[in-house]
């Protein structure tokens, strides 16, 4: 069974996600300021963090920040209703997974939670001879290690989730590049390329394929 820590200031909200969590079977912790974050963390590691910006005595950014770099496995879903560009640029830059704005739809929340819970539960990914460890952010091919750059892996994640299904450019920018919006579909294609030059260059067997008019996918 998940669990999720809700740090939350707003006695109203924070009852709320706990009653909603609980209710679709969550383990839920929760705490109305900052301060106890750490000390909770060092005694239990939850499977992700639900935080607000807004809190008293130690800032969101702070704790995210703190936490990102002692955890940097650890999900965080920032809450907020500071949802301009800056700040949800900012919340990725420091260490947040997903920015959540206030107020917000219940289940697509909940949509949110799920899909990423589901994408820490996976600690391998493969496809042939191509392999992807999640947690020790390591790609290797036919025993060889890879290495990319974070945005790479990104997408190379993206692809190995969804093996032999087309994605489009504009499903691949809104997951791998969500809430850049100085970026266009553009940027696909190089970063496309990029994968290609470092996985498939110099093989009998090219594992990622370009549709024409639609996008791109990685054979099953």
């Amino acid at each position: 069974m998940n669990k999720i820590l809700v740090v939350e200031d707003d006695p109203g909200i924070r009852e709320m996600l706990k009653d909603i969590l609980i209710e679709r079977g969550f383990l839920v912790e929760t705490l109305e300021d900052g301060s106890q974050v750490l000390d909770k963390l060092k005694k239990s590691l939850p499977d992700l963090i639900l935080l607000d910006l807004g809190l008293p005595k130690i800032s969101g950014e702070s704790i995210c920040r703190e936490v990102h770099k002692l955890y940097p496995s650890l999900s965080i879903f920032i809450l907020t209703a500071k949802n301009s560009t800056e700040n949800i640029v900012n919340s990725f830059n420091i260490g947040a997974i997903d920015f959540v704005p206030k107020p917000f739809d219940t289940e697509e929340l909940l949509a949110r939670i799920k899909t990423r819970l589901k994408m820490v539960d996976v600690d391998t990914l493969e496809v042939d001879d191509l392999k992807m460890n999640i947690k020790k952010l390591e790609v290797t091919r036919s025993g060889k290690i890879i290495h990319l750059t974070p945005y790479e892996f990104k997408l190379l994640q993206y692809l190995l989730m969804n093996k032999g299904q087309v994605l489009s450019r504009d499903m691949i920018l809104n997951r791998v590049w969500q809430f850049a919006y100085d970026v266009d579909s553009r940027v696909v294609d190089v970063y496309i390329g990029y994968l290609r030059k470092k996985i498939d260059r110099n093989t009998k067997k090219p594992l990622i394929v370009g549709h024409r008019g639609f996008g791109y996918s990685i054979k099953e």
